[in-house]
């Protein structure tokens, strides 16, 4: 049985993408191992869904702010990882942090091992990342992928950069949506929150943190003259104070904390829009196509999207929401009104035909044609 170490620098609690592959891997024949860091209350070793998950080392993110200390126990964690994972036969390297080990275990210890790598983002372009720490992450990447098999990523404009950058065949699309599900509407945010019938809830779901839009979609729902509108944030992050000041100060403003992955979508039906709103603040986010915009879709509700690249191209190619023209709490507060005007009925047609399109299912089948591409060579 060909041996596949999933490797990531994260905890390995909720990430969903990584969740996902190792399941459709596992249940079409490969033995699978997620290979991950640890955290407080944390096994080292853990059964799942039919795969492995080990951990090295110990990293609390919320206790060690050090950029020093958190250095040291990523190398630490590096040489465990190599040494555990040297005999297998594929290394599915997610993000750029990680495929140093691809390289390490290649080139020093086993000369046949497959890489595969998983890039969730534009790597060398995401946000924050600047002066020397970009430089040498080009030439990191640059470096390494040369010594890969295989590259995935996670939109078509993101794939193109890659191919002009490396000269590297196409990198494979595998978009981060969620599983086929047919929705049974509920409405639990009503019921909780005691929101009248007849008002219209607008849901953000995701991360609380800059560069998601969350401060200027507060102050869009505090232009928006509508009273009927409201929004529920519901998520978590650095920005998730923010919210619950807003949601006390203003009526038509909530916060509900995130919810697990198995009821996520009993939540998300309870909207009648969803919101992903991304800032225009580097090229990643900028070709970037979120997980919640399909969650959105799955849940069978209309998508209102910030106006960039590939977030556009998907609602408007498709006709499932409206793009804002600006994202600006101005340009966003705007787009709301035009939303509760657009034909719903439409719009849910639409959707049905795109949840049959934009689904795990659907993507899983790219993922084990890279892996049958890798067992022919």
């Amino acid at each position: 049985m060909v041996k596949i170490a999933n490797i990531v620098f994260n905890p390995f609690t909720n990430d969903s993408r990584v969740l996902k592959e190792s399941v459709s891997l596992s249940k079409n024949g490969y033995k699978v191992e997620v290979i991950a860091h640890g955290d407080q209350n944390l096994e080292q070793i853990e059964q799942k869904d039919g795969f492995k998950i080990v951990r090295f080392n110990y990293l609390d993110r919320k206790v060690i702010k050090s950029k020093v200390d958190k250095l040291k126990i990523y190398l630490s964690w590096i040489k465990e990882t190599v040494n555990y994972i040297k005999d297998f036969d594929i290394l599915h390297c997610n993000d750029l942090n990680t495929l140093p080990i691809g390289f390490i275990v290649k080139k020093i210890y086993n000369k046949d091992i497959k890489i595969v790598y998983d890039a969730h983002e534009y790597e060398t372009e995401i946000n924050g990342l600047s002066g020397i720490q970009k430089t040498l992450t080009k030439i990191l990447e640059k470096f390494l992928i040369k010594y890969t098999d295989k590259v995935i990523t996670v939109s078509d404009a993101i794939a193109n950069e890659y191919v002009k950058l490396y000269n590297i065949e196409k990198p494979a699309l595998v978009l981060n949506t969620p599983q086929f599900k047919q929705i049974e509407k509920k409405d639990i945010f009503r019921e909780k929150f005691n929101i009248p019938k007849e008002n219209t809830i607008f849901l953000y779901q995701g991360g609380l943190s800059s560069g998601r839009g969350i401060e200027i979609l507060l102050e869009s729902f505090k232009l928006v003259d509508d009273e009927k509108s409201v929004i529920v944030f519901m998520g978590y992050g650095p920005l998730e104070y923010l919210v619950k000041e807003s949601a006390e100060k203003n009526d038509n403003i909530y916060f509900h904390p995130a919810v697990s992955p198995d009821v996520l979508l009993d939540y998300t039906s309870s909207a009648d829009f969803g919101i992903s709103t991304i800032e225009d603040s580097c090229l990643s986010y900028r070709y970037c196509l979120p997980n919640k915009m399909f969650e959105y879709l799955m849940a069978e509700i209309p998508v209102i999207v910030s106006n960039l690249h590939e977030m556009k191209r998907l609602v408007e190619d498709n006709k499932v929401g409206v793009v804002a023209k600006e994202n600006t709490p101005k340009g966003l507060s705007e787009t709301v009104k035009e939303a509760l005007q657009s034909d719903k009925e439409k719009l849910q047609h639409n959707i049905q035909k795109v949840k049959e399109i934009y689904n795990w299912e659907e993507q899983e089948k790219v993922l084990l044609e890279v892996y049958k591409d890798l067992d022919a060579n």
